[in-house]
């Protein structure tokens, strides 16, 4: 029996520590999902005694849950960090042997999202979401829900009345926060401006709502202009920027709610000195940092995403592992940066 392998054989075999190990034979909870499965492999691999008896217990223990998640624009740093630390809250689960499947839409168009949350719905227990709000996904989320598929929005709170959920920020109170940091730092009132991506997110529009109720609230004196649509481009914010720029000398401070802060940024590079039209923007990123330090940015509103991330993934496994009530709405608090803070 001398060749028989021992627990550090063990260890070495699936490269944790004895330990881990012993709290794996011992069916701890504290353990990752995938350290159980890469023990219970390696015993089976190195002859371990009692190694089905190890591999019966990851089994038994540890249910198989495959999370979806849709995300747009996968290019951009904020969603490409988004997707990272949804992997990580998928893998760092100690409850379940998770999967953690992110797609996302060719186009924006709420067609677009609906064929990928369809398509990825059949492969998947739970979704959640960043989608538009539209007419087509709400039939797309309430057939999933007739086939057993809950679906959670995230950010912006599409398909109401059909979804199980929805995990973000209070994006009325979003904007009253950016209206508060403009009209508080800008010393000579004037003209403001408020860029959105379009009328099919529900969450840029109850930030520009709450921006105009802090204004007629507390601040009157400042003129609100028309709300510019961007499209969450960088380039449409750039030349939309611009061209506010050269027609609107009494352009005091900009808030874009959703995304192309990139080009409002780059517009006032060229344009202006630091300061000279404030700049509140969404999302903490490479980009939006620069412009703070260079206090081109005088507030950044950023989602936490480690929060957001580990609560959605909560909430999608109790959905699939419990019986009990859901938590419809979970409003998560923001982050403020400013120019004094990064």
């Amino acid at each position: 029996m001398a060749n028989r392998p021992t627990i550090k054989d063990l260890a070495a075999a699936a490269g944790v520590g004895v330990a881990t190990v012993d709290r794996v034979l011992n069916n701890r909870t504290n353990v990752r999902a995938a350290t159980r499965e890469s023990v219970a492999e390696a015993a089976l691999a190195i002859g371990y005694p009692g190694a089905h008896r190890i591999a019966g217990i990851e089994a038994k223990a540890l249910p198989r849950l495959r999370l979806g998640f849709v995300l747009p624009k996968p290019a951009q740093s904020f969603y490409r960090t988004f997707a990272e630390i949804l992997e990580r809250s998928v893998e760092a689960r100690t409850d379940i042997r998770g999967t953690c499947v992110i797609r996302s839409p060719d186009t924006t168009t709420p067609e677009a999202f609906a064929a990928t949350l369809e398509t990825l719905g059949r492969e998947v227990d739970v979704l959640a979401a960043v989608a538009p709000n539209h007419p087509r996904l709400t039939r797309v989320v309430d057939a999933l829900k007739a086939d057993g598929v809950a679906t959670f929005s995230l950010l912006n709170d599409f398909a109401q009345g059909a979804r199980a959920g929805y995990l973000g920020t209070d994006n009325l109170r979003v904007g009253r926060i950016a209206a508060w940091m403009l009209t508080t730092q800008i010393k000579n009132p004037g003209q403001l401006v408020v860029f959105i991506g379009g009328h099919h997110w529900h969450s840029h529009q109850l930030r520009e709502t709450g921006f105009r109720t802090y204004l007629r609230e507390h601040a009157p004196n400042f003129e609100l202009l028309p709300t510019m649509i961007n499209l969450d481009t960088r380039q449409l914010t750039h030349e939309a920027t611009l061209d506010l720029l050269a027609r609107t000398p009494d352009l005091r401070g900009i808030y874009v709610a959703g995304g192309g802060m990139e080009g409002a940024i780059s517009a006032l590079r060229e344009t202006r000195p630091p300061g000279r039209v404030a700049l509140v923007v969404n999302e903490i990123t490479p980009d939006s940092r620069a412009a703070l330090s260079e206090r081109y940015v005088s507030l950044a509103l950023a989602t936490p995403l480690p929060t957001l991330c580990r609560d959605t993934v909560s909430e999608m496994v109790a959905s699939v592992t419990t019986d009990g009530p859901l938590s419809p709405h979970q409003p998560v608090q923001l982050d403020l940066y400013t120019p004094e803070s990064v």
